[in-house]
């Protein structure tokens, strides 16, 4: 390959989800002659799958490399020169240029750029308390962190381990410590786990974690992280109590990281990401793109900008991205908020809106909630699920749905998803001509039983 002949240069800040789907996207549309592709990442693996983290340290996944989708070589294969171990530490947007790090031997180089892909990323949340970067308390968010907390479990000869916080991360990770045969706590600053949810479905959650063996403490900020003697971790303190710990994971949640981008005077929204157009160009800047977990999107729903850190975004991102460095044209026009997850064997769902942030939104709402189950009743293997679904008041536009179950009740959620991408009513959803057999549903599924109820009360309201 004669980089030297290459019309343009593409540097891709990033090399997991977003920045590497950019780059390969574009390397499929433009070949080495016509664009040089230049990627940075500071750690050691690329492409890989973050959300299957818990799963791998649960002993779900058996190995590593299974939740790496493309190595480093094969990238590299494909006349992308990745730099591993490479911190970009300052964007200069006149100059169009790069300054990086080498992370082992600290040299620092310039590197220029035709056109920029930020995929930074996001950082875990770390509170600030006393004790909170001993030895044995872990922040998972990239495989280097996953197998850093392996190692530890791996050493700790004690089985307690304290989770702290109870969203997605904090009930995943408590399913994988359980499997590991800990004695889990989960130290949750909210009234119920699971704020993506309405504390009402929040409770169900509560109730089937307490069932499942993993001790929930609400309404309890950490303060401190207790070391021993040895200077690891021994306890975590909230206000009121001491809870002990071999090994404390942080479950907080995730930031933006747009440290670099904010320096760089580049534009940021009201929950710290980046803002971008349709085609994913950070606003003002032609050449400028960013994607994944370091940008804000739009809420197709409430019309306002979010922050949702997931891979499915992350990737959808790359690909827009791609193929308009690469000379093509793809918007990505928002998203409805959905997320699925599951601790054990209970499944939790949602899509759309929560009832706070519907009257956010400045949106009048009915709310209802179904009890039904996953199969026709007197299927073997019917399991129950409890389904709440919000309208707006008059319209019945559909806003939200929530599903908390067992088998079989966690991907119903994307019927919701769908009806609420097209605009839907309740009222016409419960024309949805959805599948049906014993086995996989009731006559009426648990969703349009919902749509039903819901369409009813918009009508009476």
């Amino acid at each position: 390959m004669n980089i030297s002949a290459a019309n343009e240069r593409l540097v891709v800040i990033g090399g997991d989800a977003a920045g590497m789907s950019a780059a390969s996207q574009a390397r499929r549309l433009k070949g080495p002659g016509e664009l040089e592709i230049v990627a940075f990442e500071r750690g050691h693996f690329t492409s890989y799958s973050a959300c299957g983290i818990p799963y791998w340290v649960g002993g779900d996944v058996e190995e590593r490399d299974q939740l790496i989708a493309r190595t480093p070589e094969e990238h590299r294969a494909r006349d992308i020169d990745l730099r591993l171990r490479t911190e970009v530490t300052e964007i200069d947007v006149a100059g169009q240029r790069v300054r990086a790090r080498d992370v082992d031997s600290g040299a620092e180089s310039w590197t220029s750029y035709d056109k920029l892909v930020i995929a930074t990323g996001a950082r875990p949340i770390r509170p600030e308390m006393p004790g909170a970067d001993a030895p044995g308390v872990h922040g998972v968010q990239t495989l280097d962190d996953g197998q850093a907390l392996l190692d530890t479990l791996t050493r700790t000869r004690g089985r307690k381990a304290v989770v702290v916080g109870a969203g997605y991360i904090g009930v995943e990770m408590a399913e994988a410590l359980i499997n590991r045969g800990y004695e889990v706590t989960v130290v949750n600053r909210g009234s119920e786990p699971m704020s993506t949810l309405d504390a009402d479905m929040g409770r169900l959650v509560h109730e089937a974690m307490e069932g499942m063996g993993i001790t929930m403490v609400n309404d309890a900020e950490a303060t401190k992280v207790l070391t021993g003697e040895d200077g690891r971790v021994r306890a975590v303190a909230t206000q009121d109590a001491e809870y002990p710990a071999d090994v404390v994971v942080l479950g907080i949640g995730v930031r933006p990281e747009t440290s670099l981008a904010k320096a760089a005077g580049l534009p940021v929204g009201h929950h710290d990401g980046l803002l971008t157009d349709l085609a994913m160009r950070v606003r003002g800047h032609e050449n400028i793109w960013a994607g994944g977990d370091c940008v804000e999107v739009l809420d197709l729903v409430s019309g306002q900008e979010r922050h949702i850190a997931l891979g499915t975004h992350a990737n959808k991102h790359g690909q827009v991205i791609g193929a308009n460095v690469g000379g093509g044209y793809a918007t990505f026009p928002g998203v409805v908020g959905t997320a699925v997850s599951k601790v054990c064997d209970l499944e939790i769902a949602r899509t759309g809106l929560r009832e706070k942030d519907a009257r956010r939104a400045g949106l009048q709402f009915e709310t209802v909630t179904v009890e039904s189950t996953s199969r026709a009743g007197y299927y073997p293997g019917a399991s129950p699920m409890t389904v709440k679904m919000l309208a707006e008041r008059r319209t019945g536009r559909l806003l939200g749905v929530q599903i908390v179950g067992r088998e079989g009740a966690g991907k119903r959620v994307d019927i919701a998803a769908v009806a609420l991408t097209a605009g839907m009513t309740v009222e016409r959803m419960t024309a949805l001509d959805l599948g049906y057999a014993p086995p996989f549903s009731p006559v009426w599924d648990p969703v349009l039983v919902a749509a039903r109820k819901a369409a009813l009360k918009v009508r009476a309201s």
